[in-house]
């Protein structure tokens, strides 16, 4: 997604960066707006990423393939965020714009 222009900003609490920027251990440490959040987490884990991107007031959350969380998804359309699941972000990208 850097290639097509999309800064990636890692959230991951073990790394201090990756991709060419800097790592935060969480949504909430980011220092800027965030649009998207894109998560690459197992499912038990996708409720705190959603319950930080309603904090954060994000525009859309995008779980990736093979991360399935109806609840989540729901509570995060509930306070309006768009909400895409099990489904790649790069392959839509591509599939769109090619």
């Amino acid at each position: 997604m850097q290639t097509h222009g999309y800064r990636i900003i890692p959230v991951n609490p073990e790394i201090k960066g990756s991709l060419g920027e800097k790592a935060y251990p969480s949504l909430r440490a980011v220092p800027e707006k965030i649009d998207i959040v894109n998560i690459f987490r197992r499912p038990e884990f996708v409720d705190e990423v959603v319950d930080q991107a309603i904090q954060l007031k994000v525009l859309a959350v995008w779980m990736q393939e093979d991360v399935i969380n109806e609840a989540a998804a729901e509570k995060a359309r509930k306070a309006g965020i768009f909400v895409v699941m099990d489904r790649c972000i790069l392959k839509e990208h591509k599939a769109r714009f090619g």
